[in-house]
Protein backbone atom coordinates (compact mmCIF):
# COMPACT_ATOMS: atom_id res chain seq x y z
CA UNK A 1 0.00 0.00 0.00
CA UNK A 2 3.12 2.47 0.97
CA UNK A 3 4.99 1.62 -2.43
CA UNK A 4 1.56 2.25 -4.33
CA UNK A 5 1.67 5.88 -2.87
CA UNK A 6 5.04 6.72 -3.48
CA UNK A 7 4.92 5.27 -6.81
CA UNK A 8 1.30 7.48 -7.31
CA UNK A 9 3.26 10.19 -5.80
CA UNK A 10 6.46 10.41 -8.04
CA UNK A 11 3.84 9.94 -10.91
CA UNK A 12 1.52 12.90 -10.09
CA UNK A 13 4.93 15.20 -8.68
CA UNK A 14 6.24 14.35 -12.60
CA UNK A 15 3.80 15.40 -14.27
CA UNK A 16 3.09 18.53 -12.33
CA UNK A 17 6.38 19.99 -12.47
CA UNK A 18 6.34 19.01 -15.85
CA UNK A 19 3.01 21.24 -16.73
CA UNK A 20 3.99 24.18 -13.50
CA UNK A 21 7.81 23.67 -12.92
CA UNK A 22 7.47 26.69 -9.81
CA UNK A 23 4.25 25.33 -8.30
CA UNK A 24 5.57 21.69 -8.19
CA UNK A 25 8.50 22.53 -5.76
CA UNK A 26 5.71 23.09 -2.58
CA UNK A 27 4.28 19.60 -3.20
CA UNK A 28 7.83 18.03 -3.59
CA UNK A 29 9.06 19.65 -0.24
CA UNK A 30 5.49 18.27 1.15
CA UNK A 31 6.04 15.05 0.44
CA UNK A 32 9.79 15.22 1.31
CA UNK A 33 8.89 16.74 4.81
CA UNK A 34 6.18 13.53 5.18
CA UNK A 35 9.10 11.00 4.24
CA UNK A 36 11.56 12.41 6.17
CA UNK A 37 9.49 12.33 9.61
CA UNK A 38 8.44 8.69 8.65
CA UNK A 39 12.67 7.66 8.38
CA UNK A 40 13.30 9.74 11.67
CA UNK A 41 10.57 7.43 13.53
CA UNK A 42 11.86 4.17 11.62
CA UNK A 43 15.24 5.25 13.08
CA UNK A 44 14.31 5.54 16.59
CA UNK A 45 14.07 1.76 17.18
CA UNK A 46 17.37 0.31 18.31
CA UNK A 47 21.11 -0.59 16.62
CA UNK A 48 20.77 -2.42 13.51
CA UNK A 49 16.62 -2.32 13.19
CA UNK A 50 16.68 1.68 12.73
CA UNK A 51 18.37 1.62 9.34
CA UNK A 52 16.45 -1.08 8.19
CA UNK A 53 13.40 0.86 9.28
CA UNK A 54 14.53 4.05 7.73
CA UNK A 55 16.23 2.58 5.06
CA UNK A 56 12.34 2.39 2.58
CA UNK A 57 11.74 6.06 3.66
CA UNK A 58 15.38 6.93 2.57
CA UNK A 59 15.04 5.60 -0.35
CA UNK A 60 11.31 7.18 -1.45
CA UNK A 61 12.64 10.13 -0.63
CA UNK A 62 15.42 9.89 -3.25
CA UNK A 63 12.94 8.79 -5.54
CA UNK A 64 10.70 11.66 -5.14
CA UNK A 65 13.28 13.86 -5.60
CA UNK A 66 14.43 12.53 -8.60
CA UNK A 67 10.81 12.64 -10.21
CA UNK A 68 10.26 16.16 -9.64
CA UNK A 69 13.88 16.83 -11.11
CA UNK A 70 12.71 14.83 -13.81
CA UNK A 71 9.84 17.01 -14.71
CA UNK A 72 11.26 20.14 -14.67
CA UNK A 73 14.38 19.06 -16.65
CA UNK A 74 12.45 17.40 -19.54
CA UNK A 75 9.90 21.10 -18.97
CA UNK A 76 12.91 22.70 -19.60
CA UNK A 77 14.31 20.85 -22.58
CA UNK A 78 11.18 21.40 -24.47
CA UNK A 79 11.10 23.86 -27.52
CA UNK A 80 8.81 26.12 -26.83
Amino acid sequence: MVVAAVIAGCVVLAVLAFLVPRLSRHPESGAQRTLGAGARAGGRAPGILGRLFSKPFHSSSRAVSRSGSAGRRSRGRMPF
